[in-house]
């Protein structure tokens, strides 16, 4: 329930970028050492990541055929992935 608004926001958030024709430059510009956009997007990351690693746990037992303890534990390294690599690109663009 957390995440459709953060999905709402962000797409917001993009249409209004390429709306106004805004460069990597200016967006980076307004994004620089921002705490209220670091914990948007650092909370936003940590959802998709566990709502992500959710998923492919059932994936994986359904169509992998996998036991649920494999399953789990593939998933968590993948939750995990995709929360170190989201926490990256979020301070990327928003460390001064």
């Amino acid at each position: 329930m957390l995440l459709v608004p953060m999905i709402l926001v962000h797409l917001a958030v993009i249409f209004y970028a390429t709306s106004q024709n805004l460069t990597a430059d200016a967006i980076l510009s307004r994004t620089r050492g921002s705490v209220t956009w670091g914990l948007f997007y650092g909370i936003f990351v940590l959802l998709a990541a566990i709502h992500a690693s959710i998923g492919v746990r059932n994936i994986l037992q359904e169509w992998g055929r996998l036991r649920d303890r494999t399953a789990g534990q593939l998933a968590v390294l993948f939750g995990v992935l995709l929360l170190v690599l989201g926490l990256r690109a979020v301070a990327a663009v928003v460390m001064p």
